[in-house]
């Protein structure tokens, strides 16, 4: 069966949205994986150690769980071990091997730092040509303070800062930018585009809908299933050495809620401090719209 891959930018929803479609009973939902940062898993094992060492958290637990059968500190342990034997696997070899262990069911998966980088998602196709592509978005001023705050959160944690942090703006308008240039290049029916407002407000009509375009069972059984992400084996916090693979506040408190879509502007002044502009530019507000965002 062809995985499922959800494409956005951070601070999207995408750590309850994933884990709730990897609920179904004919799927499995992943942790951040993370791999397509390079071609080879030790090239990935090294990028992510310089440049985002809790980037490698969602693959050690996911290995922990199916060749260890828990996600212990020692098991992530032996986990990193049995990645550092097969450095030289290309990164599909990775994704072979958790295939094998999860049977025919629907791989989930989701890395908000593969739309960053186009060649990222050249890469994703290349290994994955048939996958499906959900475009997951979320408000741009809400993503933008959203990551913003956890930009100031994880300063304070730090005590320092290592550098300028990424203008949240431009972070949400290159993961979509790149992410709109990806699907128009796919075949018709093979990506998908929802605003997961419209999804965690009303998952009772759109997760069915998701289910018929994955050719998955679409009965409320399975329907009652996508509805407790908190039964994912990944939904909580994982040991010390491998504790996230999702966001943080999600792992916290993983079970479901509905929510109502909560008003937001595209015009006006920014609701946190930016020190070159304090609106959106025009190349942010032309893709908002395009989106389906006021």
């Amino acid at each position: 069966m062809q995985p499922l891959f959800i494409l956005t930018c951070m601070r999207s929803f995408s750590s309850v949205v994933s884990t709730m479609l990897g609920q179904h009973p004919q799927a499995y939902g992943l942790p951040e994986l993370n791999l397509f940062v390079a071609d080879t898993l030790g090239e990935v094992m090294d990028r992510l150690h310089t440049h985002r060492p809790q980037g490698l958290n969602g693959l050690l637990r996911t290995v922990a769980e199916l060749e260890y059968r828990e996600q212990s500190q020692e098991a992530v342990r032996q986990a990193r071990a049995w990645l550092a034997q097969r450095r030289q696997w290309p990164i599909q070899q990775v994704f072979g091997f958790v295939a094998q262990r999860v049977g025919t069911r629907m791989l989930v998966e989701k890395s908000p730092s593969t739309a960053l980088d186009e060649t990222r998602l050249i890469r994703l196709r290349r290994h994955f040509p048939d996958a499906y592509f959900l475009h997951l978005t979320r408000h741009p001023r809400a993503t933008c303070k959203s990551i913003h705050e956890i930009q100031q959160k994880t300063a304070i944690l730090a005590e320092r800062r290592t550098g300028t942090p990424a203008n949240p703006e431009s972070l949400w308008l290159r993961a979509h930018r790149n992410i709109l240039r990806f699907t128009r290049q796919l075949r018709p029916g093979q990506s998908l585009c929802l605003q997961g407002e419209l999804l965690l407000s009303r998952p009772e009509l759109y997760l069915p809908q998701i289910a018929e375009w994955l050719e998955l069972r679409a009965d409320p059984d399975a329907v009652d299933a996508m509805l407790h992400p908190e039964r994912s084996p990944y939904a909580r916090l994982g040991p010390p050495n491998a504790p996230f693979g999702h966001d943080p506040n999600f792992l916290h408190n993983p079970r479901f809620e509905k929510r109502a879509p909560r008003p937001a502007r595209l015009e006006g002044p920014f609701d946190w401090p930016a020190p070159d502009a304090d609106h959106f530019s025009r190349a942010t507000l032309k893709t908002a719209r395009a989106l389906g965002y006021q």
